[in-house]
């Protein structure tokens, strides 16, 4: 899986801006059921929000979502506030609904 360009970026997060938080991290953390649902919603949309809660330092977010990329194997498009937006392609290619410029 090649990284994300920043203009691919900035066009999923131009996707994003109408989308609401398909999953939100609590005091709990990350959790297998967390990474479940996002790896699930992530299959079913492409391109999602997920919000944090509880942690409010940007290190601590930053840790936490590149640790939640890895498990879910997507990529990072963006953190605006206490929101980050993660963008997995689609392997079926009938299935996939974001054509990244």
């Amino acid at each position: 899986m090649k990284e994300l360009k920043g203009s691919q970026k900035k066009y999923l997060r131009g996707l994003a801006h109408n989308l609401n938080p398909s999953a939100f991290i609590g005091q709990k953390g990350i959790t297998q059921t967390l990474i479940a649902e996002i790896d699930q919603a992530l299959e079913a949309t492409e391109l999602i929000k997920v919000k944090f809660n509880d942690f409010k330092e940007k290190d601590q977010k930053n840790s936490l979502i590149n640790e939640i990329a890895k498990a879910t194997q997507s990529h990072i498009a963006g953190m605006i506030g206490h929101v980050a937006i993660l963008y997995r392609q689609n392997k079926d290619l009938e299935k996939q609904q974001i054509r990244l410029p």
